[in-house]
């Protein structure tokens, strides 16, 4: 007698094991994205031990904020990880900044120049970025990536954790990428900042958002646009607007405040 299943039957078995089948490669994804989570935290909180200025700051005196050590260049290669354009979607960011040719433009914790290399190729020769670091490590990384992409209107600058050293009233705008958290002397910087911007310059912060608990970076690395704002406007500047277009972080705008 034959004992094989019908047809009906064989359909169903069939269905379970493809659904049987999704269900384990779906597990193994969610484990496999919740890895790689860990390992670039691992990766990150390893490489900020390198960089933690002896006269650092623990907290922001306004809002009692705890500020991050900032990644050394070990950790370089997480800033540069095939995750990150879908992750921060940069071009989308920039889009938002209105960018045209011949601005001139600091980048501060320019790092290895995921975003210095864009906005110099959406400025043009005419413009001019600073992109600002106080690693020299991240500088020469940042040199050799821009001469591969053949970006020519870039100036690095080796900052001080108190002084970008950026040109004083020559610069249309200064973004803070993910970087003015671990800013170790906020205020002074925040002056010296106003002090590179012309009359009617912009400085706008991306700013990984604390309000939502599901963005997978670690707390003192995220901050809310209250913050944000608490600390940036009483050191002279006027907040302009918050544009909310990205999948993880805040892009916060800001003008220098004239007398």
């Amino acid at each position: 007698m034959d004992h094989s299943p019908q047809p009906a039957c064989r359909g169903r078995m069939s269905k379970l094991r493809r659904t049987s089948v999704q269900l384990s490669l779906r597990r193994y994804s969610l484990k496999r994205n919740r890895f790689r989570h860990q390992h670039f935290a691992l990766t990150w909180a390893l490489s900020l031990l390198a960089v933690v200025p002896a006269s650092a700051q623990s907290e922001h005196p306004v809002t009692g904020r705890r500020i991050a050590p900032v990644m050394s260049a070990s950790g370089a290669d997480w800033l540069e990880r095939s995750e990150r354009e879908q992750e921060e979607q940069p071009e989308k960011a920039l889009d938002a900044l209105n960018l045209r040719p011949g601005l001139m433009v600091g980048d501060i914790g320019a790092g290895t120049g995921f975003y210095s290399l864009r906005i110099a190729k959406r400025i043009g020769p005419a413009g001019r970025v600073y992109a600002n670091d106080i690693q020299p490590e991240m500088l020469q990384r940042l040199s050799v990536n821009a001469a591969l992409q053949k970006v020519s209107n870039i100036e690095t600058v080796l900052g001080t954790e108190s002084d970008p050293k950026l040109p004083a009233g020559q610069l249309d705008l200064v973004i803070l990428v993910d970087v003015y958290h671990e800013f170790s002397r906020p205020q002074r910087m925040l002056d010296r900042i106003r002090e590179s911007l012309k009359p009617d310059g912009r400085l706008v912060l991306l700013e990984f958002r604390k309000e939502d608990p599901s963005v997978p970076i670690r707390p003192e690395h995220k901050m809310s646009v209250s913050e944000v704002k608490a600390e940036i406007i009483p050191e002279g500047y006027l907040f302009e607007k918050t544009v909310e277009t990205l999948p993880w972080q805040h892009i916060i705008f800001f003008r220098k405040a004239v007398p």
